[in-house]
């Protein structure tokens, strides 16, 4: 058990570590439990945290659980409080890490909980552009089938994945789960990732980025967002791809520069796109994006069925019950 806190119940048994989640609601609109939190301590769960709320919410807090809300070196100086900060997702870009480690305070995240989700979802996004079954459903619910003079129509061409060639920008957890499903579909894999060293798993082609472009029947993203990778799909990347290729981002939003994109996809320079992220979320209504052809978009929910948040629960517990042991368990500081 960490010092403070050995100090704290030693001299003041009665008192309960005070856990507050700040954002709780896409994690667990009410089909999930938190017991697992209620057994360490005092649980407060807001469903969003504004601005104006987050002082006074979190002021009595040793310990906040964040998903996506913000906690900039202003507001940690004024939690004198706070100790350990859980973010119930993998990137830590909400969270100000060099003020946490001045401050003393323990930043956790979790990994691996949505792999399978998200690699589900990747190709949900391929499937609905290349087969488009929700446009062909809506069209026989409106009677076109029922008035149609064949037995078997199309409203948009179809597309054989089996053959065509899958890139992978990324080979973490995620991207390895998306070859395994390429290869499955009986697609070339390649992918690009920055230490070649590290290899790619059975049956993928590590190449470099030119390749990959120039290759590619689809391109998908499952590289971190860091300043080398922000903007890597721009209007010279898209300019390499095929007119007949598709791209997909389950990553990160500006992993993609969107009026670049946007213009590719209006003026027919790639196929299609699949979106689960934006640059910014929720979206601005004027963004390119919204209105583009042929993009799909989803509300960054790849991660989010319920087998894998209710995983991610019972992670965020074991992440907070290991910091309380004076363990560490996915610390990032």
């Amino acid at each position: 058990m960490p010092y403070w806190l050995l100090v704290k119940y030693i001299f003041e048994p009665e008192i309960e570590m005070n856990i507050v989640v700040l954002d709780g609601y896409t994690l667990n609109p009410g089909d999930l439990s938190w017991t697992g939190l209620e057994q360490l301590g005092q649980v407060t769960v807001y469903d969003r945290t504004s601005d104006e709320e987050l002082l006074p919410r979190a002021q009595e807090a040793d310990a906040v659980i964040v998903n996506k809300r913000k906690l900039d070196r202003k507001a940690l100086k004024q939690l004198s409080r706070l100790k350990y900060i859980g973010v119930s997702a993998t990137g830590v870009n909400n969270v100000d890490l060099e003020a946490a480690k001045e401050l003393g305070i323990r930043v956790t995240n979790v990994r691996g909980y949505s792999t399978n989700s998200v690699a589900q979802h990747t190709f949900g996004l391929l499937i609905a552009l290349t087969n488009h079954i929700e446009l062909h459903s809506q069209s026989v619910r409106n009677g076109e089938w029922s008035g149609n003079a064949d037995w078997c129509y199309k409203v948009s061409p179809l597309v054989e994945l089996h053959g065509k060639t899958m890139g992978l920008i990324g080979l973490g957890s995620i991207g390895e789960a998306v070859s395994k499903i390429a290869l499955s579909f009986g697609m070339r894999v390649i992918a690009y990732r920055k230490d070649v060293s590290k290899g790619g798993p059975e049956g993928v082609e590590l190449v470099d980025l030119d390749t990959l472009f120039a290759s590619s029947d689809v391109v998908s993203l499952h590289c971190p967002l860091t300043a080398e990778t922000e903007g890597i799909i721009n209007k010279s990347s898209l300019a390499k791809m095929k007119s007949s290729a598709y791209l997909i981002n389950t990553g990160r939003g500006p992993l993609i520069v969107e009026a670049d994109l946007a213009a590719a996809l209006n003026e027919g320079k790639i196929a299609g796109a699949g979106m689960d992220v934006l640059s910014e979320e929720p979206p601005k209504s004027d963004n390119p994006l919204l209105s583009a052809k042929n993009c799909i978009i989803t509300p960054h929910n790849a991660w989010a069925s319920f087998e894998a948040r209710e995983r991610l629960m019972v992670l965020i517990a074991e992440n907070l019950q290991a910091f309380l042991e004076g363990r560490e368990v996915s610390v990032v500081v």
